[in-house]
């Protein structure tokens, strides 16, 4: 056995069974074991952040890492901005990056670099293999430091000649340690600010959106009539038609503000104090003016269900007493020009049970969210960390992780472009992914910005710069370049027949929508 197989080994051993892979020539040890071990399944990426993506998007529907096989140091910088989202997100991948030999890498070979260096910032461990005989332990550590709560980017970089070198087995895996509960100490003063009503707020990200604390949170809510409130960009939350109704925090300074005018006490679960995106002139970084009393009942890493359930508990809430819950009401299918308003409402209305939707809509998904509240129930995954060309490779992830379910790709057309080669992935793996192209031809967030700086009429190369319609993109072209099947809607009409008939067809469809 040598050293890659022993890296397969361990891996399948430890619960990975898809490896989303970009590889090149110090990782060919790697491909040949893939072959040589059953039991994880090749899946190619055209591009290293379609892979990093998928590891991300599978990650979150799994509860379990993927690994990636990236070449050197500029395969992994290719895929940086989706391991920063997935470190947001709290994902646990495991990212194998081969190396040159250790004979070679004292001579300065054009593909050379400091793999450590540029892992370090978007990786919670990073560690390279120094002995043949240790990969298969390394590879453990690896997916333990992955799987410890509440989920982590890991990354091992393996020279190619340990690869191929003789190695023992697999190394075995340690059990992850199980997430610590919150001091009592902590319980007690959650529960004396929620007991203040509409003053307070709950605060709830990361783990807190799974379905059984979300419960537990409702139970809080409907007890003290505390405002129920989720992070902005949730990394996965379940929504839609018996799931509690939850207030999402805006994106912009000014609308958050007014969303907790009035509140004088949050109390975060799971969730970070809450920050701007930027630092606006004449805006606070910090979202909670300094009166607000802050209580972190529980960080991400605890156990944020136990640590509501207590509270739920203290406050003699039996569960399934007291909940909100939406109910299923979704609007019905619209008709007439087809804008943001329509289009959320088309897909509210034909949203199969249990989809899994994905996105990064951008400006055209501030709909989307209250539009959804009550359709039929589903998984919601975001843009954590902010890093665009998300969408399309964490909807490719998300449906070989779950490939008994619907995945809807609700894509701005700007970001899309950055990852557009995850349709050539989905097509290929034959995945029910539907991709709704959002086709303002703009970055209209951009637009956005300007005028909020009081820009009302932009120059020739603010207008340049922010314009993608000259020349205008064509999806559908795109798409069918890709292998997926693609058609485009000008009216509401047209959009609700496209998108019923690729939820119905198996394999991967693409919509563009053309917008105002």
């Amino acid at each position: 056995m040598n050293g890659a197989e022993s890296l397969i080994r361990t891996a399948r051993d430890a619960g990975i069974d898809v490896c989303f892979a970009n590889p090149g020539t110090t990782e060919m040890p790697i491909v040949v074991a893939l072959d040589a071990v059953s039991g994880i399944r090749p899946v190619l990426g055209l591009f290293e952040g379609v892979c990093t993506g998928a590891a991300d998007g599978f990650g979150r529907m799994a509860g379990r890492p993927a690994m990636t096989l990236l070449h050197l140091g500029p395969g992994l910088a290719n895929g940086l901005a989706n391991l920063h989202n997935a470190r947001r997100a709290r994902t646990p991948v495991v990212n194998v990056v081969g190396d040159h030999s250790t004979g070679h890498l004292q001579f300065d070979s054009p593909l050379k670099s400091d793999i450590e260096a540029l892992a370090a910032p978007v990786s919670h461990w990073v560690r390279t293999s120094t002995d043949a005989h240790r990969i298969g332990a390394d590879v453990a550590d690896a997916v333990l430091a992955a799987v410890g709560p509440p989920g982590h980017v890991a990354t091992l970089i393996i020279p190619a000649d340990l690869q191929s070198a003789p190695a023992t087995g697999a190394a075995p895996l340690s059990k992850p340690p199980a997430p610590p509960a919150p001091e009592s100490s902590r319980v007690a003063a959650a529960l004396d600010a929620l007991r203040h009503g509409q003053s307070s707020a709950l605060l709830v990200g990361g783990p807190a959106c799974q379905r059984g604390a979300l419960e537990s949170a409702a139970r809080i809510a409907g007890a003290t009539a505390c405002r129920l409130v989720v992070e902005t960009f949730p990394a996965r939350m379940e929504r839609g038609a018996g799931t509690p109704s939850v207030e999402r925090l805006p994106y912009f300074p000014e609308q958050i503000a007014g969303l907790l005018d009035g509140v004088e006490r949050v109390v975060l679960v799971g969730a970070p104090d809450p920050v701007a995106m930027f630092g606006w002139p004449g805006a606070p970084s910090r979202m909670l003016p300094e009166h607000v009393k802050v209580i972190s009942l529980a960080r991400s890493e605890e156990d944020v269900g136990a640590a509501l359930a207590a509270v739920a508990d203290e406050l003699s809430t039996p569960a399934g007493s007291g909940l909100s819950l939406a109910t299923f009401n979704p609007p019905p299918k619209p008709s007439g020009p087809l804008d943001a308003n329509t289009l959320a409402a088309a897909v509210a209305a034909i949203l199969p049970e249990h989809a899994v939707v994905v996105d990064e809509g951008a400006t055209s998904s501030v709909l989307l969210y209250p539009a959804l509240a009550s359709a039929a129930p589903h998984t919601l995954l975001t843009l954590t960390g902010g890093a665009i060309g998300q969408g399309l490779p964490c909807a490719t992830g998300a449906a070989i992780a779950c490939p008994d379910r619907s995945v809807i790709a609700f894509q701005a057309d700007g970001s899309g472009l950055y990852t557009l080669q995850a349709l050539w992935t989905q097509a290929r793996e034959s995945l029910d992914v539907t991709t709704i192209i959002c086709a303002n031809r703009t970055y209209r967030i951009l637009q956005i910005e300007l005028m909020r700086a009081g820009i009302g009429e932009p120059g020739r190369a603010a207008r340049r710069l922010t314009n993608l319609a000259e020349p205008a993109l064509d999806w559908v072209k795109l798409a069918s370049g890709m292998g997926v099947p693609a058609a485009r809607a000008e009216d509401v009409k047209t959009m609700v027949r496209e998108l019923q008939r690729a939820l119905a067809e198996p394999g991967p469809h693409l919509i563009e929508a053309i917008l105002p």
